[in-house]
């Protein structure tokens, strides 16, 4: 949802924010609103790369290319995709780690038609058709009228102001704990888990006893409650802390006339062990 956000929020000052220990390839902090500059940067990171091109004329998906620096950084043998909606970020992730396995989670049934139209010819590539949360069983899901900002928690007030994005209808949704969908023991290192799930970040976490077997967490926070009871930055950095990660670097911010810092992709590390 990020990258929608950016095109459709009211213009507002960029203030560059340091939180601790960022990235070696640095912070990138993106304003909100019309960017020509920022705009054709993407649109020619998209044109170099064939499958990129044709995900656009085929599937109608744009890769989130905005992505590729923590993608490279993490250089993960596998991703686990919570919010995979169209396939965004598989697909950025896929030309940077071609052998990599991916397992993507999507909820919204035309999203994840897309996601594997987009995918069927990858072998390596599976999606469930399920939400991700702290118990089992189904829930309520609240769908934007932009689906990308859809989530299992009820859009607020904020959402709107910001962005302009209302609620449209709910549908019943499948959830499933992450720790019961994936064998952690199969899986390859570095594991990269990539949580966009709009206010639900921390109940993905919540569902994961085995969460240290995560290498990377790339997850989009919030400064302002979105939605409903939504977790925050610093509720949930706070939380992984105990479950065993730190901060590595933050990219793409958006700010927001509304508001001013709203939203963030962040980078946690898994804590190596004291020998």
């Amino acid at each position: 949802m990020l990258e929608e956000n950016r095109r459709t929020a009211a213009t507002g000052d960029v203030r560059e924010t340091a939180i601790r220990n960022p990235l070696p390839i640095g912070l990138n902090v993106r304003q909100t609103g019309t960017n020509m500059t920022r705009t054709m940067r993407k649109g020619l990171s998209l044109l170099t790369r064939t499958a990129f091109v044709r995900a656009i004329i085929q599937h109608r998906v744009v890769a989130a290319v905005e992505h590729l620096k923590p993608i490279r950084f993490c250089a993960a043998n596998t991703l686990i995709d919570a919010g995979a909606n169209k396939g965004q970020f598989s697909l950025a992730f896929r030309t940077i780690r071609p052998r990599a396995h991916i397992i993507a989670f999507e909820p919204l049934p035309e999203a994840a038609g897309t996601f594997e139209e987009l995918f069927a010819t990858d072998d390596l590539t599976r999606l469930e058709r399920t939400a991700l949360g702290p118990n089992a069983g189904s829930a309520k899901f609240y769908v934007a009228d932009r689906t990308d900002s859809s989530s299992l928690l009820e859009l607020g007030a904020a959402q709107e102001r910001a962005f302009g994005v209302r609620q449209a209808t709910t549908i019943e949704v499948p959830v499933e704990r992450l720790d019961e969908s994936i064998d952690f023991t199969l899986l390859a290192h570095p594991i990269m888990l990539k949580v966009d799930v709009q206010g639900g970040e921390q109940g993905v976490f919540e569902g994961c006893d085995t969460l240290t077997e995560i290498d990377f967490i790339y997850v989009e926070l919030s400064f302002v409650e979105l939605y409903h009871d939504q977790p925050l930055f610093s509720q949930v950095n706070g939380y992984l802390e105990q479950r065993g990660f730190r901060i590595m670097g933050v990219f793409n911010q958006v700010v927001t006339a509304e508001y001013g810092p709203t939203q963030v992709d962040v980078l946690f590390e898994r804590i190596p062990a004291k020998p």
